[in-house]
């Protein structure tokens, strides 16, 4: 294949591996879902499992699953098999979670017990787009 651009080779070891932080850019918009989500008070919010048990298996935080559940939101992934996939092998949801990749049955939990908390967050949001002026007649921008 001469005169091509050749690609790497799959079995290659780097020494130096990439940062995801390098293939995200600063102006992709799942920075946006990361700052709203970690301001936000989980507890105030009333999500379960803000403040973890004492015994048992350790669970994943509500911030990370309700960063991946507003990613499949904003990308219209709204089966939680597909979200499960997606935090295996999607960048961006690699970037966000923290390279965290809940089973489909945690997400699709997550999203029942936390239905209340859920719509908080999405009133507190529209407040946020309200208040930064994004909302208008015709045109909407995040």
């Amino acid at each position: 294949m001469k005169r091509f651009i050749e690609e790497a080779s799959r079995t290659q070891v780097s020494l130096l591996p990439e940062c995801l932080d390098d293939f995200i850019t600063e102006d992709n918009p799942i920075r946006v879902v990361e700052a709203f989500v970690e301001q936000l008070d989980l507890t105030a919010l009333e999500f379960d499992g803000v403040i973890p048990a004492a015994t048992g298996r350790p669970s994943y935080h509500p911030a990370v699953l309700l960063k991946i559940y507003l990613y499949g939101y904003l990308n219209r992934i709204q089966s939680s098999r597909r979200l499960e996939r997606e935090c295996q092998r999607n960048l961006e949801l690699m970037w966000l979670s923290g390279r965290l990749a809940p089973d489909f049955k945690t997400i699709a939990d997550f999203r029942r017990d936390n239905g209340k908390a859920i719509r908080n967050v999405c009133r507190q949001f529209v407040v946020l787009c309200r208040q930064l002026d994004l909302f208008s007649q015709s045109l909407v921008a995040i």
